[in-house]
């Protein structure tokens, strides 16, 4: 009895470790839980530095054509969140993004790579921001695995259209959060 029940624990282990699937995973060496002042924005009262974190991600789904990313802060006062950063058409081949790649100017990002309007009117990485004493913002940054090439949008895209192309192309997502916050200057 004790010897079939070795095998079968066994053959359970080896077989999930077989089978086991790995997931769809965004990960970053420079942003933990917390935003620091390197990524918070710098203008609307912030003084940050305004660097978008390196990311990272691994085990995209079968028929991915492209990924997006997306940085979104669903706290802020305007009854429909905040958009900080839309970047897409980011070719399959690629798996990271360097930190300060959110900045336009720098050419960080592979050719072709798009970064559109954010909520605050410009394109690129905007960081967080948001109002003094209102409490942790949670900034949710989501890659996106797609199943086309190229989302046929431009640098001009508002961050509404931008989302709807994502919903309509996504095979898989990851996302992972940081939160925020400033204290009311006394």
């Amino acid at each position: 009895m004790k010897k079939s029940n070795f095998i079968l624990g066994l053959f359970l282990v080896v077989s999930g470790a077989l089978f086991a699937q790995n997931t769809f995973t965004l990960s970053s060496k420079s942003l933990g839980g917390q935003a620091t002042i390197n990524e918070e924005f710098n203008g609307f009262g912030c003084v940050g530095k305004n660097e978008s974190p390196q990311l990272s991600w691994e085990n995209a789904p079968e028929g991915t054509k492209s990924f997006a990313i997306t940085m979104y802060d669903p706290d802020a006062p305007t009854g429909s969140g905040w958009w900080h950063w839309l970047v897409f058409d980011i070719p399959a081949n690629t798996n990271t993004l360097v930190a300060g790649a959110g900045d336009v100017k720098l050419n960080l990002t592979p050719k072709g790579v798009i970064q559109s309007i954010t909520d605050y009117g410009a394109t690129g990485y905007g960081g967080p921001c948001p109002p003094e004493g209102h409490g942790i913002h949670e900034y949710v940054i989501t890659v996106y695995a797609l199943k086309t090439d190229t989302l046929g949008l431009n640098a001009n895209t508002n961050p509404a259209v931008v989302g709807y192309y994502l919903w309509n192309n996504t095979i898989a997502k990851s996302s992972i959060v940081a939160y925020y916050k400033r204290d009311k200057k006394e």
